[in-house]
């Protein structure tokens, strides 16, 4: 009894860690788009009214270095939450421990 109340608390507690960790994502890639887009848009205007054409306004690297970098945290965090963190995520920590445990029989 105890066993199974502890099981459905704990598997509760694990979902709703996740829904909380998804909704974070969400927010996060909202929040990214939506400043990276205005960056962008103030940059792009800057560049305008500098003198250069809408050509090289729009194909300055400088315009998108915030979408790049930011966009590798945005990766990461989707690799983590998603379950991609294969090569020292946590899945990876308990076949570890599963292999010595093993190997110390």
């Amino acid at each position: 009894m105890f066993t199974e109340n502890y099981k459905e608390e704990t598997q509760y507690l694990l979902a709703k860690k996740r829904v909380e960790d998804l909704k974070k994502f969400y927010k996060h890639v909202t929040v990214y788009v939506a400043i990276n887009l205005v960056i962008s848009i103030l940059k792009i205007s800057r560049n305008l009214s500098n003198g250069e054409t809408l050509e090289e306004a729009i194909y300055d690297f400088n315009t998108y270095a915030v979408w790049l970098f930011w966009g590798i945290a945005i990766i990461i965090q989707a690799f983590k939450l998603f379950g991609l963190n294969f090569i020292l995520g946590k899945d990876w920590e308990e076949r570890q421990i599963e292999k010595h445990i093993n190997k110390n029989r």
